[in-house]
């Protein structure tokens, strides 16, 4: 029998390129591998790329024919622009008479700051009217003359008329230069961030383009025939092509990477994610089974460029002990890598003779109030990790893990210092250092209103076990590690969706066009490899703003996982009254379907009605869905348009915040379709037709609706 096909991630980090092989199938890890970032290779990263799926291929017998999925997440385009290293923009504005004073400031872009000492190298020319080829000409010959090497053509409302920013793209053709619309990057209103995204796009164009085709080039010499995707960063993957567009996609989308194999591979439906390294943590929310995203902030400056909410705590496994008078009063920022000392809890027994505790500035400039021991084996700093290994917090095999006698006896001194024992003082290191992730945490989960009682806490990278396990503890929320976390940005490279998003400023936007919204996500990603029937649609309709947005998801492939286990009755009931936190007697099985379980319970409370928690379960005992009250009901492809019109109306809210239809769930198949994002009666029930339309009249479905306040 021949052996399954692998998808293969790749994270190309700052000094590491990690890669990982997953099984297609069972989508279980069977390699991984760790090789230098070759930034100085004359095929730049490229070069590491193909070496990490060579020696993946070797380690496990594998021929390039055997892979199915290939992408890679960069921190390139993040880089340039911390670094400065960009290209300089040449800016076409367009317009005539009063509507030319807006376009005309643009001109300020070139004051954007990059890197400290650096701004942005841009270059403008006016063009007021864009059919004037002999003017455009003049215009690109200014700005290319200037030094510009890549073009932005930008007009005031070129989102709802698009000609004049096209006509100058045509008439810039000859000239060779990569070149964009603003329109193409940001469809949104707002002249000056929608051509502040752009032109940034733009800035990091001819780089992003080089390394994608070395890359392309590489991995196809290599023999790889699967389409090479890339990291976005929203959590999803997009084409070469697409990224080849907009590269500014994958700035940030280091972070997202992590998110994404928390999502995809510990399926997490409520939680908190914690991205612990050396230095730092990275903190993000998943709810409802999704990221969260949000318009970044990027030079300083609000973006029409969407990606993943992050936080950044700087406390990591690495994080240095802070000793002010007889107690640990903070831990890091300042880390064990950039001091340049090495862990107390790696080093050998006898390096640790005669330890003497010091307080020390690592670096010129830092207090100096951080904790060293100095000993026969010379100097070493007590960090996170040493405490989470002399609590014996690390597990066995974990990336962090250390000789637990080797941590106890470094943490011996401080805790003569401090006046009591080993696991007095690793506790006390570990809260003092949990204390700034906590207040982050604590405040994504009421920003995001996150269900605390199904919110779980998911550690990943090297560092992990010196922050999530100590936080669960504080905050008496559930709390895991997740399985190969040292790997769990390639693991989400490699398992991620592709995904598109796409938004429009519609004033009272009719069913039709919100349709149109979604029709045009959904064409997206199958454009870019995803399978039609696997395509997922998420339809948003803010009637503050006007927007419609529509994010679409889908596999490259359809992956059905064999796995030899399934749960049976009894452990999915234990499993849901275990996230509804009552007994599994008072648990009721409400629907089913051959893909999802649905259980509910009622709490009772004086003076007010009852309310119905709901969580819906897949054949892995995985809590896919929760609400906190909600009514379910099961039927048929064919009766659930007459059904849910019903529901959807005995469900809709009147009052001074106005119409608000409750928020709508179908279980269709191995999917959950989420129509949650729309307030109004009418086009909810056209996306629940839309959703129905291509199925079998008497296919199961089931409805979950939580009525809105």
């Amino acid at each position: 029998m021949a052996p399954d096909r692998i998808r293969v991630g790749i994270d190309v980090g700052g000094t590491f390129t990690d890669a990982v092989a997953i099984d297609s199938t069972t989508l279980e890890l069977v390699a991984q591998v760790k090789v230098p970032t070759s930034h100085h290779h004359p095929d730049g990263v490229a070069h590491g790329i193909v070496e990490a799926l060579n020696r993946l291929l070797k380690d496990v017998g594998r021929t390039p024919e055997d892979v199915a999925f290939l992408a890679h997440g960069t921190t390139q385009a993040t880089n340039a622009l911390l670094e400065g290293d960009v290209a300089p923009v040449g800016l076409i504005g367009i317009g005539s008479g009063p509507g030319a004073v807006p376009t005309r400031r643009l001109a300020g872009l070139a004051n954007l700051e990059l890197a400290q000492g650096k701004r942005l190298p841009l270059h403008y020319a006016h063009v007021p009217d864009p059919g004037d080829t002999a003017a455009v000409h003049a215009a690109i010959e200014e700005v290319t003359k200037a030094g510009a090497e890549v073009l932005v053509a930008s007009e005031p409302f070129s989102v709802d008329l698009p000609d004049g920013e096209e006509a100058v793209l045509e008439a810039a053709r000859p000239y060779g230069l990569p070149m964009t619309a603003a329109h193409e990057i940001a469809s949104l209103y707002g002249l000056r961030k929608r051509t502040r995204t752009a032109v940034v796009n733009a800035a990091i164009m001819p780089k992003m383009l080089a390394t994608a085709d070395l890359v392309d080039r590489s991995i196809r010499k290599a023999g790889v025939r699967a389409p090479l995707m890339v990291m976005r960063c929203d959590g999803g993957v997009m084409s070469l092509t697409e990224m080849r567009r907009r590269p500014l996609l994958t700035v940030l989308s280091g972070p997202a990477a992590g998110v994404a194999g928390a999502l995809m591979q510990e399926r997490v439906s409520e939680g908190v994610f914690l991205e612990t390294g050396g230095t730092s943590t990275d903190i993000s929310v998943i709810r409802r089974g999704k990221v969260t995203v949000r318009h970044a902030t990027i030079l300083g400056r609000s973006s029409y460029l969407s990606a993943l909410d992050i936080r950044t705590v700087g406390v990591g496994g690495g994080s240095m002990v802070r000793l002010a008078g007889g107690r640990v009063h903070a831990v890091g920022p300042r880390s064990a890598h950039i001091a340049g000392l090495p862990y107390a809890c790696y080093a050998a027994p006898e390096d640790l003779r005669d330890a003497t505790l010091a307080t020390v500035n690592p670096l010129p400039g830092d207090p100096g109030d951080y904790v060293v021991l100095d000993a026969a084996g010379g100097r070493f700093a007590i960090t996170m990790t040493c405490a989470a290994n002399a609590l014996g917090r690390v597990p066995r095999g974990d990336f962090a893990a250390g000789d637990p006698t080797v941590a106890v006896a470094a943490l011996t001194p401080l805790a003569r210092a401090l006046g009591t024992d080993v696991e007095g003082a690793a506790t006390r290191v570990l809260d003092a250092g949990v204390r700034q992730v906590r207040d982050v945490v604590d405040a994504l989960i009421g920003d995001y209103r996150l269900d605390r009682d199904a919110t779980v806490l998911v550690g990943g990278g090297g560092g992990a076990a010196a922050v999530t396990p100590q936080l669960a503890a504080a905050t008496g929320l559930e709390g895991r590690i997740a399985a190969h976390n040292e790997v769990i940005s390639p693991i989400g490279v490699a398992l991620a969706l592709v995904r598109e998003q796409v938004e429009r400023i519609i004033p009272g936007a009719t069913q039709e066009q919100i349709l149109g919204v979604r029709a045009e996500a959904e064409t997206a990603v199958v454009a870019q490899g995803a399978t039609p029937d696997a395509v997922e649609v998420e339809v948003t309709v803010d009637p503050q703003t006007n927007t419609v947005r529509a994010v679409a998801t889908g596999a490259t492939e359809l992956r059905t996982q064999d796995r030899a286990h399934r749960t049976d009755d009894g452990e999915r009931l234990v499993a849901a009254a275990a996230s509804l936190k009552t007994d599994p007697s008072a648990v009721d099985v409400l629907a089913a379907t051959p893909a999802h379980t649905v259980y509910g319970t009622t709490l009772r409370r004086r003076f007010r009605k009852p309310r119905r928690p709901v969580r819906v379960l897949d054949a892995d005992g995985v809590v896919r869905l929760h609400a906190a009250d909600a009514q379910v009901a099961s039927t048929t492809v064919g009766a659930a348009p007459e059904l849910l019109t019903r529901l959807i109306h005995e469900s809709t809210s009147y009052g001074d915040g106005g119409v608000r239809a409750p928020a709508l769930r179908l279980l269709l198949g191995s999917r959950i379709a989420d129509l949650s994002g729309v307030l109004e009666a009418g086009p909810l029930l056209a996306l629940a037709r839309s959703e129905l339309g291509s199925r079998a009249a008497d296919e199961p479905v089931i409805a979950v609706l939580e009525p809105r306040s």
